[in-house]
């Protein structure tokens, strides 16, 4: 039952759980009030009244001997509920204030003052002690029985009315007349009268603090719920796939910034979505087209006789190795994004293994009439992955033959400065509109959107780049301007001294 109540509790709107929150604050506030201004009302009174009775007690005692004592006295009991009696040791009267109905220690007797004396002494110099005292009542007649006429609510409120006396003792040693004590008594005022007042009050003003609380928490569940809503209903929507939506929040800074990060978000998973299509779009075309040649030609052999030519062996060769750099490709990729790739760094010639790249394109030169040039300036020595390296390299000139010009040249260059290699591949292709530059080397990403059967190469190889040479802690880049080519290019730190 528990876990069902508390399960009904946390699907509660936003808008019942201020209220909620509110009221319980108000019942705990009123509760507070109850306690100090009802309940515990008298008992505070009485503490305070007490203190400051005997506090008074102290300073007529440290004044005894004053000069001024009685006119100080005389000005203490101006006040209509403190009356002052002082005797010595024999309970003779030395000082005595004037009298009052609430006087008590005027009417005290001899025999009642030198028990006071003689528990003062007992208690250390001072004791305090509470008498009750009931007023007489106006509205009773000469026998006590009530008189004729008058209202009966106030008779009945006057019976109940008494009040307390408090009586303290404090000894005192004079110089010139000894030990004395001084009486000094006072009345708590009844409160009743009082409590009734502040009972109205408090159950007004608790009417009052709920009902503002109420509206409160409306107001505030509004303003604080609406925008939340709002941007429920769009998650909604972002949810079923629909990443045009925009997020809209207001009411206050933390709403806006939600809106704004949900916004940024739904934005980029659009460009992830897009990007998924484009790679499925590419990766099956790459994939159905080698392996439709093999196919073709694998029946061709199969079922025209004469066509078993190593010739027509040498594409289905090809094409399975394409299909093979492909599969490869996309599993390098997959392991460098996942981190999972490893380096296994030793010193390496950067200049020579370029050199022998370059021997791969040899077959492509020859029949396809590009050009490759190389100007490798001083020889450079890094510490590398000589595999991953190689990839790098071959991918970058794969891409440059892949969008030359009608030329058909590439640029190799390679320069050291400041402890770094640089390596660039140029080309003399259409370039790359300024506003696509930064997407290059994204995942899945592809200028050119037609599906175009790639001279050399995969599709994947930047995305390949940029991993392996942010593995090696490297930098890479491209610059490039439309109708003049493109330039892409890695730096690596060089090894100090040449070690093989």
């Amino acid at each position: 039952m528990k876990g069902k109540a508390g399960k009904r509790l946390g699907q509660l709107g936003i808008q019942w759980h201020l209220m909620a929150c509110l009221t319980a604050f108000v019942a705990v506030l009123m509760l507070l009030l109850w306690l100090f201004q009802v309940v515990l009302l008298d008992n505070f009174y009485q503490a305070i009244k007490t203190r400051t009775i005997k506090r008074t007690a102290q300073g007529i005692a440290r004044n005894i001997d004053q000069q001024d004592l009685s006119q100080q006295l005389d000005s203490l009991t101006r006040q209509p509920d403190f009356y002052v009696r002082i005797l010595d040791r024999e309970g003779e009267t030395v000082y005595n204030s004037r009298s009052g109905p609430m006087s008590m220690v005027h009417d005290m007797e001899k025999e009642e003052a030198l028990r006071f004396f003689a528990a003062a002494e007992e208690k250390g110099g001072m004791v305090l002690e509470l008498f009750r005292q009931d007023f007489p009542n106006p509205f009773a007649g000469p026998f006590g029985e009530p008189e004729a006429g008058k209202d009966h609510r106030e008779k009945r409120m006057w019976d109940k009315r008494h009040t307390t006396l408090v009586v303290c003792a404090q000894l005192v040693e004079s110089q010139e007349q000894g030990t004395l004590l001084i009486l000094l008594s006072s009345a708590l005022s009844p409160l009743n009268t009082t409590a009734e007042t502040l009972k109205v009050q408090f159950l007004c003003i608790a009417a009052i603090l709920l009902l503002l609380s109420a509206g409160i928490a409306f107001l505030l569940s509004r303003h604080i719920g609406r925008p939340l809503a709002g941007l429920s209903r769009s998650a909604r929507v972002l949810a079923e796939g629909r990443y045009d939506v925009t997020f809209e929040g207001g009411g206050y800074r933390e709403a806006l910034e939600l809106s704004a990060a949900l916004t940024y978000a739904a934005a980029e998973l659009s460009k992830v979505e897009q990007l998924r299509r484009e790679l499925i779009a590419n990766v099956s075309h790459d994939l159905r087209t080698p392996l439709t040649l093999i196919a073709g030609y694998g029946e061709m052999m199969r079922d025209i006789p004469g066509e078993n030519t190593p010739e027509n062996v040498q594409i289905i060769i090809d094409e399975a190795q394409r299909l093979t750099g492909l599969v490869n490709d996309m599993l390098d990729l997959g392991k460098l994004q996942a981190g999972a790739q490893t380096l296994s760094a030793a010193p390496l010639s950067l200049t020579a293994m370029v050199r022998e790249e370059l021997l791969r394109y040899q077959r492509l030169v020859e029949r396809e009439g590009y050009t490759i040039l190389f100007a490798p300036g001083e020889e450079a020595i890094v510490d590398g992955d000589r595999s991953k390296l190689s990839q790098v390299v071959y991918n970058l000139i794969g891409n440059a033959v892949n969008h030359t010009g009608a030329d058909k040249k590439v640029l190799v260059e390679q320069e050291v400065r400041d402890g770094w290699v640089t390596l660039s591949v140029l080309d003399s292709g259409p370039g790359i509109p300024p506003e696509e530059l930064p997407y290059v080397w994204d995942r899945y990403y592809k200028v050119d959107k037609t599906h175009k059967r790639a001279a050399i190469g995969t599709g994947l190889g930047l995305s390949i780049v940029r991993g392996v040479v942010e593995l090696h802690h490297g930098r890479c880049g491209v610059e490039s301007t439309p109708g003049q080519g493109s330039r892409f290019w890695f730096s690596l730190p060089c090894r100090e001294e040449a070690v093989f």
